[in-house]
């Protein structure tokens, strides 16, 4: 059994009664879903159909140890490791399928999210929906309280622009690899994780959160 003692009184995760997809594992996802289960969350949906690669170790969950392997597989077991009785599904690529409860989109396509999104619009079963991006110091969180259609509809509005223009503003280096930094990537993963929490705590939930992990700046709308 999972110790919660150094925040139960803070945030108990028993009020969190509806199941948690994270659709994509990648650096944000596999990072947002350690945190959830550090949290006690127990019932998680992780969905990727991508293999861990030698790169992918300096800024993700993932050990040397995976490389080869499925993502969801590898972070199965990872999280398995910190809480014996999580309640873990694991999925290949989101295509569709019936999902309720909070949606966590980290997958590194913006017209895939904004399809997924689209397409979840008017479904009354889904709670929340947490969407985290980032370049190489910078990055955005949003979230969306899904029975509002307003906060709907702005959390669409924010993805209208082509993954051309996404990889556009994204540094490369020279030999063209996306550039990506670990202090980033667990900084709009915490942040995101706590508008989470906030939520269910019945706070406001924050349409956007705008973050520099290295000129330390935060600014949340």
């Amino acid at each position: 059994m999972l110790n919660l003692n150094k925040h139960i009184d803070f945030f108990d995760p028993s009020t969190v009664n509806k199941p948690i997809h994270i659709i994509g594992v990648g650096a944000i996802g596999s990072r947002i879903a350690e945190l959830l289960v550090r949290l006690g969350c127990d019932k998680i949906h992780i969905w990727d159909f991508d293999t861990v690669d030698a790169h992918n170790i300096t800024n993700q969950i993932y050990r040397t140890i995976d490389i080869g392997k499925s993502k969801t597989e590898s972070l199965q077991s990872i999280l398995k490791d910190i809480n014996p009785n999580l309640d873990i599904t694991i999925h290949e690529a989101y295509e569709k399928q019936n999902v309720s409860g909070y949606i966590f989109l980290c997958v590194d396509n913006i017209d895939l999210r904004r399809e997924i999104a689209t397409y979840l619009k008017d479904n009354k079963y889904v709670l929340a929906v947490f969407d985290a991006r980032m370049r190489l110091t910078d990055a955005q969180s949003y979230g969306a309280n899904w029975n509002n259609k307003e906060s709907k509809e702005a959390f669409i509005n924010s993805m209208q622009f082509s993954s051309e223009e996404a990889k556009e503003a994204t540094p490369v280096s020279a030999c063209g690899t996306t550039l990506s930094v670990a202090p980033t990537v667990v900084t709009v993963a915490a942040v995101t994780v706590s508008n989470f929490i906030n939520f269910n705590l019945k706070n406001e939930i924050k349409s956007i959160i705008l973050l520099d992990a290295f000129n330390y700046n935060l600014n949340a709308f």
